[in-house]
C-alpha cells in the first residue's frame, strides 16, 4: 500500500513546493511507502527534474498533465478569480483527484506553500466514516469580520465550520459515489457563483453536511490574532504573508528550516531580500480588495445564499 499525497502546481511556484517536499520527506516513516503526485499544466523538464531528484527509496515523486479539456468549462471569470485578484485553474485541479485516479480510496491534497512537521501518513489514517472529507477550520478569517460576514450571509454557511482547503484528507470512493465533480460543473457553469475563494466555497458548499473537522494543529496558518499551535503538524502560509516576502511571519521558522535544505535557499533569500517595501504594501491592499468582493457578493440576487433558498444547491 502507498499514501497518495497530491499537490498543484505552476512552473513559478516550484521553489515553494520543493520546501513542502522535503519537509515531507523528512518527517516520513522510512517503513511506509508514499507516492507525491504534483498535478500541473506547464511544469519545464528542469523543475520536474528538480523535484524529482528529492525522491527517495520509500517516497515515490510523479507528475500528471492536467490537460486543457479537463479544466475548459471552467471560464476566466471574475467569478473564479482567487481572492477577487487573478485566474488561476490550478487551484481547480484537487477537485478532480477522485476521478483522475479511481485506483484510490482515500487521498491527501495540500497546498505548495506548506511546510510539515509531522509525518504525513498520521493524516492519511484518519477514519473518515461517510464523509466527503477531512479538513481544518479556516483560522486565517475567524477575526476578519468581512469575510465571516461573507460566509454567513453570501455562503449562508457557519464561519465557525468553514474550511480551508489548503489541506484535505479525500474520501474517494465517496466524491464519485456522490458524483460531486458532476454536480461542480453543473453548479458552475449554471450559477456563476461569484465567489472569493472559488474551489474552497464549493467545497464548503458542497460538503456541507459531509465534512469531517479535524485538529487544527494540521492546517496551522500564521495568525495575527492568535498565539502560534505549540506542536503544528502542518504549516500552512495562507494568504499573503509568505515568509519569502514577509519577515517576522508566524511559523516562519519552520519554513527557513526546510528551506535551508533545499537547493532553492539562495533563490528564497534573494527573494525575501529584494522584495521592497512597496510590493508588501500592495500584499496588504490586495488584502483589502479581497474583502470589498464580500460587500458586492452580498448585494448579488444570484448569490450562494439566495439560490439555496430555491434547494438547488444541496449534493
Amino acid at each position: 500500500m502507498t499514501i497518495p499525497v497530491f499537490y498543484s502546481i505552476s512552473d513559478d511556484f516550484t521553489k515553494y513546493a520543493a520546501v513542502s517536499l522535503y519537509s515531507l520527506i523528512k518527517k516520513a516513516d522510512p517503513n511506509t511507502d508514499y507516492t507525491v503526485y504534483f498535478l500541473n499544466q506547464d511544469l519545464s523538464d528542469k523543475h520536474k527534474g528538480d523535484l524529482m531528484a528529492m525522491a527517495t527509496e520509500n517516497v515515490h515523486v510523479k507528475f500528471f498533465h492536467i490537460n486543457n479539456e479537463l479544466v475548459a468549462p471552467i471560464k476566466n471569470r471574475k467569478e473564479n478569480f482567487l481572492r477577487a485578484d487573478f485566474f488561476t485553474p490550478s487551484i481547480f485541479y484537487r477537485l478532480f483527484i477522485p476521478e483522475l485516479f479511481p485506483q484510490y480510496d482515500k487521498a491527501i491534497y495540500i497546498d505548495s506553500d506548506t511546510v510539515l512537521n509531522d509525518d504525513i501518513a498520521k493524516l492519511y489514517q484518519t477514519d473518515l466514516g461517510n464523509n466527503l472529507f477531512g479538513a481544518c477550520t479556516d483560522s486565517s478569517i475567524q477575526f476578519v469580520e468581512k469575510m465571516l460576514f461573507y460566509i454567513k450571509y453570501v455562503l449562508d454557511l457557519d464561519p465557525k465550520k468553514y474550511i480551508n482547503s489548503g489541506m484535505l484528507v479525500m474520501n474517494c470512493n465517496s466524491f464519485r459515489d456522490k458524483h460531486f465533480i458532476d454536480h461542480f460543473m453543473d453548479l458552475l457553469t449554471k450559477y456563476h457563483f461569484d465567489c472569493i475563494a472559488p474551489d474552497q466555497d464549493y467545497l464548503n458548499e458542497l460538503g456541507e453536511n459531509s465534512i469531517l473537522h479535524l485538529d487544527p494543529r494540521w492546517d496551522a496558518m500564521p495568525n495575527e490574532n492568535t498565539p502560534e499551535i505549540k506542536d503544528p503538524g502542518l504549516i500552512h502560509y495562507n494568504l499573503f504573508f509568505k515568509p519569502w516576502h514577509f519577515t517576522n511571519v508566524q511559523y516562519e521558522k519552520y519554513f527557513w528550516e526546510n528551506a535551508r535544505q533545499t537547493k532553492f535557499y539562495s533563490e528564497l533569500k534573494q527573494e525575501l531580500d529584494n522584495y521592497t517595501d512597496q510590493e508588501r504594501e500592495q500584499d496588504r491592499n490586495k488584502l483589502n480588495h479581497m474583502l470589498e468582493k464580500a460587500d458586492v457578493t452580498a448585494r448579488d440576487p444570484h448569490n450562494w445564499a439566495q439560490i439555496k433558498k430555491q434547494g438547488s444547491v444541496a449534493l
